[in-house]
């Protein structure tokens, strides 16, 4: 699917998302790619999903995409990413079985 999402809408969110919800990306990146993911970068989304650059424990390792879809299905609206995002954390939380913050 193509981004509905202009540029600016989409740096807003990355910026966001990487300065304030680090930890968020983190949680993320293991829950979906992995235990032993180290470190995740939210790097773009769309319609369909949101997408990280995550790395691994092993040093050697190169940085990997990790796509992972809305729970909620497609969205068109600024609006439903918070949503969606809100959504991944606490499924992420679930999988790894950590209480997810009040939002």
């Amino acid at each position: 699917m193509s981004s509905p999402f202009s540029p600016e809408v989409i740096a807003a969110v990355l910026h966001h998302m990487n300065d304030d919800h680090r930890d968020d990306n983190l949680l993320i990146g293991r829950a979906f790619g992995g235990s032993d993911v180290t470190a995740a970068t939210m790097v773009t989304f769309d319609g369909d999903a949101g997408v990280w650059e995550i790395r691994r424990a092993d040093a050697d390792a190169a940085p990997e995409e990790l796509r992972v879809p809305w729970p909620g299905g497609a969205i068109t609206e600024r609006p439903e990413v918070r949503r969606e995002i809100v959504a991944l954390y606490d499924a992420a939380c679930a999988v790894l079985g950590i209480t997810p913050r009040p939002h």
